[in-house]
């Protein structure tokens, strides 16, 4: 299937996620063998890698380390294709904060993008100085027509009023859970509606004009609020064996949809069918290709 060029440039950290599957947990004091200790690539590049397997030009404008857990970042994203708009930095480790908050305006503003382009920022860019404030400073200078999606995680209902202000006055697409959005709502003075639909339409208006609002739940699917008008989109429940990076490829899936061209309700409904392949699938950067989920589609449509 032909895709359109139009990019998805994401802003958010590459991080290592460190996964340990143990058979229980052992009791306080106690010690268990682990049947499985394996490194993924996460954060910004699970993200990346579901668009780029959905056919979209990825650009990741978020820094590296030139450390072990930086060469295997580096590995992913050149696997799939996606290129990197960021100086070489120090060596990282994901439990310290290492070269993946070193960002700077000049930084971000070599991913360059255009009029129709997707810059993605998550909420846990946000939670500290050193990349909020080139963030805060960056995002403005925006072409009005380059299209700014917020991925808000846990993090950006706690953050400072201002700073929360700041950042939906130039968001374009909001693409959170449910619970997210709930944190949001209570934090403005909102009692969040308790039905899918109504929560997302209730995101919305805190977003700058004609914004779009997608808020998942899971299995259930999601809802996505675009031109005035709310629609639910069925989920695909599967029997899940790991959900770590559901939610980012579900996102990933749905924006390289939109920059070739799809509609947001159709892009929602195929990015639930990627994150049910997904979580099929062990480790966050599993995310399905686009011949798999036409494939998907079509099996469930019969």
């Amino acid at each position: 299937m032909s895709r359109a060029a139009s990019r998805v440039i994401h802003t958010g950290q590459a991080l290592v996620d460190v996964v340990v599957e143990v058979p229980d947990l052992p009791a306080r004091g106690q010690n268990v063998m682990a049947s499985s200790a394996t490194d993924y690539a996460g954060g910004a590049v699970t993200v990346l890698v579901a668009a780029a397997r959905f056919g979209a030009a990825c650009v990741h404008a978020g820094a590296h380390g030139t450390g072990p857990h930086g060469d295997l970042i580096r590995d992913a994203l050149d696997r799939e294709g996606i290129a990197a708009s960021e100086p070489s930095a120090e060596r990282t480790f994901v439990t310290t904060l290492g070269a993946e908050r070193r960002i700077s305006v000049d930084s971000l503003a070599t991913s360059d993008p255009s009029p129709g382009e997707l810059v993605c920022v998550t909420g846990f860019s946000l939670a500290l100085d050193s990349t909020r404030a080139p963030l805060l400073a960056w995002l403005p200078t925006l072409h009005p027509e380059v299209v700014v999606v917020l991925d808000p995680g846990s993090a950006f209902a706690g953050l400072p009023e201002d700073v929360r202000a700041a950042v939906l006055e130039v968001t374009d697409v909001w693409s959170s859970n449910a619970e997210e959005a709930a944190d949001l709502l209570r934090e403005v003075g909102q009692q969040p509606p308790t039905d899918l639909p109504g929560l997302t339409a209730a995101i919305a208006p805190l977003l700058r004009g004609e914004a779009v609002a997608v808020v998942r739940d899971g299995p259930e699917g999601c809802a996505v609020h675009v031109a005035g008008e709310t629609t639910y989109v069925p989920g695909f429940p599967q029997t899940a064996v790991d959900t770590n990076g559901a939610g980012d490829t579900h996102t990933g899936a749905l924006l390289a949809e939109v920059a070739a061209g799809t509609t947001w309700v159709e892009g929602c409904r195929r990015a639930n069918a990627a994150a049910a392949i997904k979580v099929t699938r062990r480790g966050p950067t599993s995310a399905p290709t686009a011949t798999e989920v036409d494939a998907f589609l079509a099996s469930v449509a019969r």
